[in-house]
């Protein structure tokens, strides 16, 4: 595996400015930490569950060892991005093969909680990391494409479902709720993540900025360099690092042909052929590129985060704070779950205990 460590230092730092543990207590001034992170350029092993749990330790085991206490992954990288998969769907009808796709689909995605999700936990308990994983859970027979939280204690702290799946991933994912857009307080400052086109959502972006985020997390399955402009704008709008994600994938980490078809790509594409070409990066608050983009392979992909930069980005534009005009603007977000079905006697026992 090939690994870009490109690491662009804060100024005026000592050479133990990045720490194992930070700890926020004890009237510490958090915008003096500097923090290493690490995004993940990998493919998923297609139809392989266990062995892309496999590969995901050997990730995290890497990038703990060289420093890193936050680690983010690609958008579906548990379970897979069904790049170039139409799931056998036309207007006003869906095949046979294409129902056995989704089959295959679904067998391959996890349990949110389960086994997968603890094996993830145990993980960033092992390697002292905060671990930002995309994943595709599976709830009943649906589908979401989700991105899970973990903490270096080895616990499980959320997820977040997208909100809006793009294009035919409507199809085969379900939508998020806004009971499901977190940002978490960490001793690296409050983490959170939105995945792909759902960034481009400025609504749901201010969301993020209203819970103050400012490690601003982007798995994504998009390559192309105009992500690299939203990217930036999204540092740049919030005041906040971004860390951006992607797979890079050949041809050949998906199944062969006849087994699984590459659609709307013209002919079939050869097993060396790049069908996903990464362009994970990580971007400053004032928009300097510290780590990436990498368009080359696979790659674990780093920068130190002088959390100072949030403030001093900050002082120019703080987008929910001093460069907002609440009087004239203003966001109201739904964020309980939106259930289809609701029990009334459910309901009456749990006011019961409360009263």
């Amino acid at each position: 595996m090939r690994s870009s460590m490109a690491l662009v230092p804060a100024p005026n730092l000592v050479e133990s400015s990045v720490i194992a543990e930070v700890d926020m207590g004890g009237g510490s001034d958090p915008s003096s930490v500097t923090i290493r992170a690490t995004v993940v350029q990998a493919s998923t092993v297609f139809y392989d569950t266990p062995s892309t749990l496999d590969k995901a330790e050997r990730l995290i085991a890497e990038a703990a060892a060289y420093g890193s206490q936050l680690v983010v992954f690609p958008e579906a990288f548990i379970g897979g991005y069904p790049r170039g998969s139409t799931f056998g769907v036309t207007i006003g009808s869906r095949s046979a093969k294409g129902r056995e796709e989704f089959r295959k689909y679904h067998a391959a995605a996890i349990d949110v909680p389960g086994p997968e999700v603890d094996r993830l936990a145990a993980m960033a308990g092992k390697y002292k990391v905060f671990l930002v994983m995309g994943v595709i859970e599976r709830a009943g027979y649906t589908l979401y494409c989700t991105v899970l939280f973990f903490d270096p204690q080895g616990q499980y702290l959320g997820k977040h479902r997208k909100l809006m799946p793009t294009a035919l991933e409507r199809v085969i994912w379900g939508f998020g709720d806004g009971s499901t857009v977190p940002v978490y307080e960490t001793p690296l400052g409050k983490i959170g993540a939105l995945i792909c086109w759902e960034n481009k959502m400025p609504l749901l972006r201010m969301a993020l900025y209203g819970k103050g985020i400012e490690i601003y997390c982007a798995p994504t399955a998009d390559a192309r360099d105009v992500w690299q402009a939203s990217m930036t704008h999204i540092a740049l709008e919030g005041g906040c690092f971004v860390l951006s994600a992607n797979q890079f994938c050949r041809r050949k980490d998906y199944p062969p042909p006849p087994d699984y078809m590459f659609a709307g790509v013209g002919d079939e594409p050869s097993p060396d052929s790049v069908v996903c070409a990464g362009g994970s990066v990580i971007i400053s608050p004032s928009g300097a590129v510290l780590a990436g983009p990498n368009y080359e392979g696979e790659a674990l992909i780093s920068a130190d985060l002088d959390l100072g930069e949030i403030v001093r980005a900050k002082f120019d534009f703080d987008v929910v704070g001093h460069y907002s005009r609440p009087e004239v603007l203003s966001l109201t977000v739904k964020d309980h779950p939106q259930d289809p079905v609701l029990f009334a006697s459910a309901a009456k026992t749990e006011n019961s205990q409360k009263s």
